[in-house]
């Protein structure tokens, strides 16, 4: 098995994020080979806490340009987190 610090890779804090804070729920962007299995207890190490759902999407690369040069940043893979009721909340978003 991974080690989980090499499955998370850091926690996504947006305006939509903080908003899906009050639902129990926690983004994160996650190694792109990792499974839902894999996200779940990884999470539940790292944190200690109960994990309820993992929903994950894969986030495509934007287009970019720097002068004349075009290219596009780099795809990754985003997790949402859905915490078990009564479980305690992940204090690194607070």
């Amino acid at each position: 098995m991974k080690d989980p610090r090499d499955i998370i890779i850091k926690p996504l804090v947006t305006e939509k994020t903080t908003g899906l804070m009050e639902e129990n729920k926690y983004c994160f962007k996650v190694d792109k080979r990792a499974n839902k299995i894999e996200i779940k207890k990884a999470v539940e190490a790292i944190f200690d806490v109960q994990v309820k759902a993992v929903n994950t999407m894969n986030m495509k690369g934007k287009p970019k340009r720097f002068g004349i040069y075009r290219g596009y940043t780099s795809s990754w893979k985003k997790a949402i987190v859905t915490l078990k009721e009564g479980s305690k909340t992940i204090e690194i978003f607070e």
